[in-house]
């Protein structure tokens, strides 16, 4: 294989401007097909970023002979249809997050690519952002000291009833697609950013509730995480606060100063030590999948190491699993 000739499954929103742009910039890397059941709604697609093949059926593509990876971007409930699918065709899958409703069918999957040797990456893609790697090459550098505890704060609004009428919202607090409410949305980017700043997990536990009951989903969770290197995280995600109380932050808190930043709003962070704040500031990257796409054909070509694998997604779906059982 010299060069990737993507199919895409699921060109919804995330595929539109995240990453779907990214597969025509990244070197030796193609977008040849895109995939939706509502057929016109693919052809819009293709004919908008000038794909030259289009399908309301999944499988189709995947058989197509000239598409050589799947880019799987649909909802978490058939995730692990199409990755099967595109496992037994032999063709190297790289898939969005959350991997699977559950930990269970992420495990499947990562256990199927082993088997078949397939590659299969998961889209975990902070870690190849220019701004999660300074603040890696940190943590590692001990600019902090030894790094003691995390703590994370995410609060949103709560969807109005209009909101939840939208297709776009309607099916992330479906646990019977999305596998839980928005936490299972939001929680893979930063839990994911915890196990790749600090290695493999102990223990992990917590407790999730649906306080406001506007769908079925919870819409409050909290977990506790002890990594085996001792460092200890405390993560609280609520979805029902008003609009003044959002919040968006997470820091590091080491033996010699701290590294406080947004996991969302990705344009500066802050390293406080001996009293002093230094700030570090960056672009904001236009395509945001970009950096991990690169590392992905990469792979894919076998001139690099998986950048994410199915066995570090199944480990993420495991860790939310385990703070969100009842």
């Amino acid at each position: 294989m010299e060069k990737i000739n993507w199919g895409i499954i699921g060109c919804g929103d995330v595929a539109e401007v995240k990453s779907g742009p990214a597969f025509n910039t990244v070197k030796n890397s193609s977008l040849i097909a895109v995939m939706r059941r509502n057929g016109k709604k693919a052809k819009d697609f293709a004919m908008r970023h000038n794909v030259p093949k289009w399908y309301d059926n999944g499988l189709k593509l995947i058989n197509d002979p000239d598409v050589n990876a799947i880019y799987i971007a649909t909802p978490p409930s058939s995730h692990e249809e199409y990755t099967l699918a595109a496992l037994n065709a032999g063709k190297p899958v790289y898939l969005e997050k959350p991997m699977a409703v559950n930990f269970q069918s992420a495990e499947r999957m990562a256990k199927a690519a082993g088997e078949k040797k397939v590659k299969l990456s998961i889209a975990h893609y902070r870690r190849e952002q220019p701004y999660f790697k300074k603040i890696k090459q940190l943590l590692d550098d001990k600019v902090i000291g030894e790094a003691r505890i995390v703590q994370l704060e995410y609060y949103k609004k709560q969807l109005s009833s209009q909101e939840l009428k939208l297709p776009g919202f309607k099916w992330r607090v479906d646990t019977s697609v999305a596998g839980g409410g928005l936490f299972h949305d939001i929680a893979p980017h930063p839990l994911d950013l915890m196990f790749y700043f600090f290695g493999k997990v102990a223990k992990a536990s917590g407790v999730a509730t649906n306080q406001a009951r506007v769908y079925n989903a919870d819409d409050v969770v909290a977990g506790n995480i002890l990594f085996q290197n001792g460092i200890i995280f405390n993560g609280l995600w609520c979805f029902n606060v008003h609009r003044q109380n959002e919040k968006d932050t997470c820091e590091i808190i080491g033996s010699e100063g701290s590294i406080k930043f947004s996991v969302f709003d990705q344009e500066k962070f802050f390293i406080i030590k001996k009293g002093k704040t230094e700030i570090i500031s960056f672009d904001r990257l236009k395509h945001v999948q970009e950096p991990m796409i690169k590392k992905v054909v990469e792979y894919f070509l076998g001139e690099s190491p998986n950048p994410c694998s199915g066995d570090d997604g199944a480990e993420i779906m495991r860790i939310m699993d385990q703070f969100t059982e009842k």
